[in-house]
């Protein structure tokens, strides 16, 4: 029997593991090429995984709910069999336990245990589980470890740190993990308790789906990883305005998708990325990760009022409608759950368009590892005072407020606002641009 074994993708460069939110087949299914396995969710990223063979279901490594680490069989596929040929007399293997791991010579058994604490869930290791076991650590302990590794999750160095502190020995320094997502370790940092909510009789409890629980813990880990500050500039871009609706039709029936804000703002910042790299970059413990490609990540809303963040990758090497023709394919087919992990992984910098929804400005939260991200709010029209060779004028002008946020621990307030002044001023003079 020739096997093939579909792993969990890499879903982003600091991405190492992936949570199953839903299985579309089982063990015995006959399977077609680009038939639909399993939907994945990962740091504000979600997809559906295709197979990439034909053949016959034959062991199926997790169920729904697990977290797995990016490499690993997810599911298992006899190619040997016809995938359009219907079952006969062959008996089927033994469907085995959704707990079931593979082992290898050089792969550690990926199984975790999951707490449940309230309505958050902490994962831990085996090793983590062992070392805490051994030394008599409660479950109220280990929850009240502050983690360092990826995401905030306890680290060996974490619980061998705590179980020395616990005897009174000098504790140990932490080893910094290599990951963009890591930040030097904080010995003094307070632990942070939720408060306990009073639930009412007629009050509706609707648990987290998979995708929001990982938003809502990326975003706390980003507020408690990077010191944000945020500068705001309102910028005129009556220009811009004039243009795209003198444009917007003919580009829509010679290209066949349509020219939205969101083209000439992604032009607008990676032009403003290559003049000033400190801002496409990421914090690894006390180094600086200047990113060699420019990446543009952009948020889209999802139906079900979650959103993911496609990538539009190279985004300075590419023209103005290749630009527009990515923003458009990118939101269509986040909206229809058809992205790709590598359309959802590598970005160096992300965009926030809040104005869609008639939002004048706001403080975005950067995407780690990021160190930045853009705000764009809705466009207004003003009376605004102009100056010309005849004097004074009162005008008509269309104006928008950008937010960005960026990481103070490698971008202070000069840098900052360079940039912002960078991306404002090729906005308003779009008269002159002629793309990148």
């Amino acid at each position: 029997m020739a096997t093939f074994d579909i792993k969990m993708p890499k879903m982003g460069e600091s991405v190492t593991e992936c949570t199953i939110t839903v299985l579309n087949v089982k063990v015995g299914d006959f399977i077609e090429e680009d038939t639909e396995l399993f939907e994945i969710t990962s740091a504000k990223t979600a997809a559906t995984i295709p197979s990439p063979v034909a053949g016959k279901i034959v062991k199926i490594n997790y169920a729904e709910g697990d977290t797995v680490p990016v490499g690993l069989p997810v599911v298992v596929v006899d190619t040997d069999v016809d995938a359009t040929v219907a079952p006969s007399a062959t008996k089927e293997p033994k469907e085995e336990t959704p707990q079931a791991r593979i082992e290898t010579k050089d792969t550690p058994t990926p199984a975790v245990t999951e707490v449940h604490r309230g309505s958050v869930e902490r994962w831990y290791s085996p090793v983590v589980i062992e070392r805490a076991k051994a030394a008599k650590v409660s479950q109220e302990e280990l929850d009240s470890i502050q983690g360092t590794g990826f995401g905030g999750r306890v680290s060996k160095a974490d619980i061998v740190r705590y179980i020395e502190q616990k005897k009174g020995a000098p504790a140990p320094t932490p080893r910094v993990e290599r990951s963009a997502s890591v930040v030097a370790p904080q010995s003094s940092r307070p632990q942070v308790t939720a408060p306990t909510i009073s639930i009412g009789a007629d009050d509706k409890v609707i648990p987290m789906d998979p995708i929001r629980r990982i938003i809502a813990d990326r975003m706390v880990q980003s507020v408690q990883v990077a010191p944000h500050v945020t500068s705001f500039m309102k910028i005129d871009i009556t220009d811009l305005v004039a243009w795209r609706e003198a444009e917007k039709d003919a580009f829509k029936k010679k290209e066949g998708f349509a020219l939205t804000y969101m083209t000439p703002v992604i032009e607008a910042v990676a032009h403003a990325l290559k003049q000033y790299p400190r801002i496409n970059a990421s914090v690894d413990g006390y180094n600086i990760i200047e990113r060699k490609h420019i990446n543009v990540g952009m948020a889209v809303a999802l139906p079900d009022g979650n959103l993911v963040v496609p990538v539009i990758h190279d985004a300075d090497k590419l023209s103005r409608t290749g630009v527009a023709e990515q923003v458009s394919q990118l939101a269509e087919k986040s909206r229809s759950g058809k992205l790709s992990p590598d359309e959802m992984s590598g970005g160096t910098f992300t965009i926030s368009n809040y104005g869609s929804s008639g939002t004048l400005f706001g403080t975005p939260i950067i995407n780690q590892p990021e160190a930045a991200i853009l705000g764009i709010g809705a466009i207004e029209k003003e009376l605004a005072i102009l100056e010309t060779v005849s004097g004074d004028v009162v005008a008509t002008r269309h104006k928008m407020y950008l937010s960005f946020s960026y990481d103070h621990r490698i971008i202070d307030g000069m840098l900052g606002g360079a940039f912002l002044q960078a991306v404002a001023h090729y906005l308003e003079d779009w008269k002159t641009n002629k793309g990148l």
